[in-house]
């Protein structure tokens, strides 16, 4: 009698046969609401600004900005994570056009809300970094080093900006400490309980985010290993997770996602909050660059990555091909 528990009775392969199958058999699936759109929108241009290492990404007018967030709900995306860029005048030690209820980002926020309304979770990039002359996440002290809780008292006034402009979601994206319970005060103060909050719970320092500093002009001078995670670390990650779900998180992150795939695994296998990954900028241009040079199938490359984040647990991905893999691949 053949045993079915081993060979040649077991044969797994029987579910891989045909396309219909393998659809039909699949334990991970990708859905056009898994997805969120990050955007940037810069100040003072007539016309978009392509991002050089960031092929198919630009910065974009408020016009166009307007038009990509019509697309991405008519696509079936979830939400977009809008980025603002200031004009390089504007930009000073204390990230002063961040917390400008007429700075771009804030502009953006109520343009996009006046477009599409609920059709998209609008949500807003809360850290200082694009803001200040000098680049980093936060004020500098005398001695030039992040100053962290002179810091959390600018998120708090970027918070009610930004909740004032209409976002429905804000992304403390700084890595300081207590920043979301900082956050969520501000926000409940000035009656925005319902604004909810996406902790950047696990940032790591990574050499990934080079496309992303030309997409935000970023005036960086250093770098920021002193609040950024070390990339050698999870169980960090672990204690970051704890305490932003002690101060009020409602959804939490790791980033980036292709490297960091173990930590977003531990992440969903210990939270009963969402679950986001962000495929970051350097992950989108590698494979650009591979696929042009003609080394990788660009389309299936896409969908091979963004399967993956969400085989680890994330529940929704950032990704700059969100509309497009909405459009195109998993529908």
């Amino acid at each position: 009698m053949t045993s079915y528990g081993s060979f040649p009775g077991a044969r797994p392969r029987r579910l891989r046969t045909t396309p219909t199958m393998r659809r039909m058999v699949a334990e991970t699936r990708l859905h056009p609401a898994d997805l969120i759109l990050p955007a940037f929108v810069r100040e003072g241009v007539s016309e978009p600004v392509p991002i050089a290492a960031m092929p198919g990404v630009v910065q974009h007018t408020r016009d166009t900005l307007r038009k990509a967030a019509v697309e991405a709900a008519a696509a079936g995306v979830s939400g977009i994570m809008l980025f603002g860029v200031p004009e390089d005048s504007k930009k000073d030690a204390l990230g002063t056009a961040g917390t400008d209820p007429d700075g771009i980002l804030q502009v953006a926020i109520r343009d996009v809300r006046a477009e599409v309304g609920d059709d998209l979770v609008i949500m807003s990039d809360l850290c200082l970094d694009e803001y200040t002359d000098h680049g980093h996440c936060g004020v500098l002290d005398a001695e030039g080093r992040v100053d962290n809780d002179a810091t959390l008292e600018r998120y708090a006034e970027m918070a009610q900006v930004q909740a004032d402009a209409g976002v429905h979601v804000v992304g403390p994206s700084g890595m300081m400490d207590g920043q979301v319970g900082v956050v969520r005060d501000a926000l409940d103060t000035i009656g925005k309980e319902d604004v909810a909050i996406l902790a950047y719970t696990a940032k790591y320092s990574s050499a990934f985010y080079g496309p992303f500093r030309e997409a935000v002009g970023s005036s960086l001078r250093g770098d920021r290993k002193t609040y950024q995670q070390d990339p050698a670390n999870l169980r960090e990650s672990m204690r970051e997770l704890a305490l932003d779900l002690e101060e009020g998180a409602d959804m939490v992150m790791v980033k980036p996602a292709g490297p960091y795939l173990d930590v977003l695994a531990k992440v969903a296998e210990a939270v009963d909050v969402p679950v986001a990954a962000y495929q970051i900028s350097g992950e989108y241009a590698m494979i650009e660059a591979a696929a042009e040079k003609g080394w990788i199938d660009r389309d299936k490359a896409i969908v091979e990555t963004l399967t993956g984040i969400r085989r680890a647990g994330a529940q929704m991905i950032l990704t700059y091909w969100a509309t497009e893999a909405a459009q195109r691949f998993i529908r």
